[in-house]
């Protein structure tokens, strides 16, 4: 069984539909995949009627943006209550600061005289998108700025940049116990991505497992062969399991689905450990 548990839609910063990834993870051979958009449930519902029409598996999920003292850090929350206020409000909060943030970054360049705006920003974005990071990137590929979103990544929109711009996102150990609190599974992903930018010590995951952390994502393009192994070993030191997962962005990353799975005892052992009634649609 192929299982991957970390993919994004266009309701956050994909660039498919939901129904589109979903059929594409069927594509590609996979017999469950997990919908997980930066802070929205937006893309919920048509993913499960789309995993059921091509006969996979979905677990409906999101990615919690957290920050450590600037540190940026994201937790995967599987089969979550969506309804669940405390977790539904802090998500909220984080997609309106996510707006402000874009609008003062692309302020900024374009005071610098870098080919962006805000108009051309959101023609990037799907209707109802929270506008973020990524929806700049593609508004410079656009323009001729950059070749690629990675390339605007590792360039003017990385952290340190002198265009960049933090914004409100709840710290990983109040994100775990919302998640938590909602019924869902929390796994933080990508623990060790150094490339992506700077990454938090052992002992900030140690009280995220503290306060409920159930799992690491340990195999992900972003990691090395030795961060990999740093993540099983703090994963068994802390009695966690670990998962393996793309980030499909559709075109946004090179990212393909499928190119790290989990292992389906563990996606089991995430449905029991969820309380929320929110289940895994089977095809």
């Amino acid at each position: 069984m192929r299982i991957d548990l970390h993919t994004h839609s266009s309701a956050s910063d994909g660039t498919e539909p939901a129904e589109v990834v979903v059929r594409e993870a069927a594509r590609a051979g996979l017999d469950v995949v997990a919908l997980t958009d930066h802070d929205t449930y937006a893309g919920w519902s048509a993913a499960q009627a789309a995993a059921r029409e091509h006969g996979i598996g979905f677990v409906p999920g999101v990615e919690v943006s957290c920050s450590h003292r600037g540190v940026s850090v994201h937790l995967l929350g599987y089969l979550v209550d969506p309804g669940f206020a405390p977790l539904v409000e802090e998500l909220e909060k984080a997609r309106d600061s996510r707006v402000s943030r874009v609008r003062r970054m692309v302020e900024r360049m374009a005071a610098d005289g870098i080919p962006v705006s805000m108009e051309a920003v959101r023609e990037h974005a799907a209707e109802g998108t929270t506008l973020g990071r990524p929806h700049i990137a593609d508004a410079l590929v656009a323009a001729g700025y950059v070749p690629t979103r990675d390339a605007a990544f590792t360039d003017v929109l990385r952290n340190g940049s002198p265009y960049y711009v933090s914004h409100y996102a709840p710290s990983p150990v109040r994100a775990v116990q919302l998640v938590r609190a909602a019924g869902g599974v929390p796994v933080m992903a990508h623990p060790f991505a150094s490339s992506r930018g700077w990454t938090v010590d052992d002992d900030v995951i140690a009280a995220m497992a503290q306060a409920g952390l159930a799992g690491l994502e340990a195999d992900h393009r972003d990691h090395t062969d030795e961060q990999r192994d740093h993540a099983r070993a703090l994963a068994a030191q802390l009695g966690l399991f670990t998962t393996g997962a793309s980030d499909y962005h559709g075109d946004g990353k090179p990212n393909r689905l499928g190119e790290n799975t989990t292992d389906p005892e563990v996606l089991a052992e995430i449905e029991r450990q969820a309380t929320s009634g929110v289940e895994v649609v089977r095809s």
